[in-house]
């Protein structure tokens, strides 16, 4: 599935299921809470803080799923081509960062 297609079937789903968009505001709250939820598990299952039990039963893929549908609904609500933007903005990590990365003694194997 493309950006593109992603953004077509988010925004039909919206239509059909969803009623309308939650306001930008709303949307913009609800995308830092499901970032707060993937930080959350990986901070406990790849990082030091001990996992609650509560905790393991949580699938990451489907957080970070929800990141994507809400980030979805916000480019939707202002026009943002996500496939036009992220092309750009991939070109423009390539170019800045072509060497710098490969010159970075802290990423040597």
């Amino acid at each position: 599935m493309t950006l593109q297609e992603s953004q077509a079937i988010v925004d039909q789903w919206i239509k059909d299921v969803g009623v309308r968009y939650f306001n930008e505001l709303t949307n913009m709250a609800m995308l830092t809470e499901e970032v707060g939820e993937v930080a959350r598990i990986i901070a406990r299952r790849y990082g030091e803080q001990s996992e609650k039990e509560s905790d393991k039963t949580k699938d990451l893929g489907q957080e970070m799923a929800d990141v994507l549908f809400v980030l979805i609904c916000l480019a939707n609500q202002t026009g943002i081509d996500l496939s036009e933007e992220f092309g750009k903005n991939l070109a423009k990590k390539t170019e800045r960062d072509q060497d710098r990365h490969h010159n970075n003694p802290k990423l040597k194997a």
